[in-house]
């Protein structure tokens, strides 16, 4: 198992920062790799990514959410076994920072390559800084889903 820790502060309030969060099919907008996100519910979601060729198909599900702190996951089907969760702490009225920490296991040799080399931190730190560009390039979020999901 790989555990991935990465932060980023963002210069918006938490509230944009969580809300712009939950919207998870804007995802692609600004991580790499992730080609389509489906939500099918409130807590379920089918996933299609394409990174360095290996493509993947897999639901998760959020294993809990509370607006403006955190939202939990866990993969629930596919090759791609992970679990994860993105915390959102208040630094000001203005800036905020959002912190992740995923644990995933590595699958086929192009996977355990590049966990072996920090490629998958590399991702994740470019994906928050792509984030951090696309929430405070639009100033507000695109959308809120602000239910509670308790674990």
């Amino acid at each position: 198992m790989t555990q991935i820790q990465q932060s980023i502060d963002v210069d918006v309030p938490v509230s944009t920062a969580y809300n712009q969060w939950t919207q998870f099919e804007s995802f692609p907008e600004f991580m790499s790799g992730v080609e389509s996100i489906t939500q099918l519910d409130d807590t379920r979601l089918h996933w299609v990514t394409d990174i360095a060729g290996v493509e993947r198909e897999f639901d998760a599900e959020i294993t809990e959410q509370h607006p403006d702190e955190r939202v939990a996951w866990a993969s629930t089907s596919g090759e791609a076994k992970h679990a994860g969760v993105v915390t959102f702490h208040k630094l000001d009225e203005d800036k905020s920072r959002v912190m992740v920490q995923i644990d995933w296991e590595p699958s086929g040799i192009v996977e355990k390559v590049g966990s072996a080399v920090n490629l998958d931190e590399h991702r994740v730190k470019g994906d928050l800084e792509r984030f951090k560009t696309f929430i405070e390039s639009r100033g507000h979020e695109s959308g809120a889903w602000r239910g509670d999901v308790q674990a």
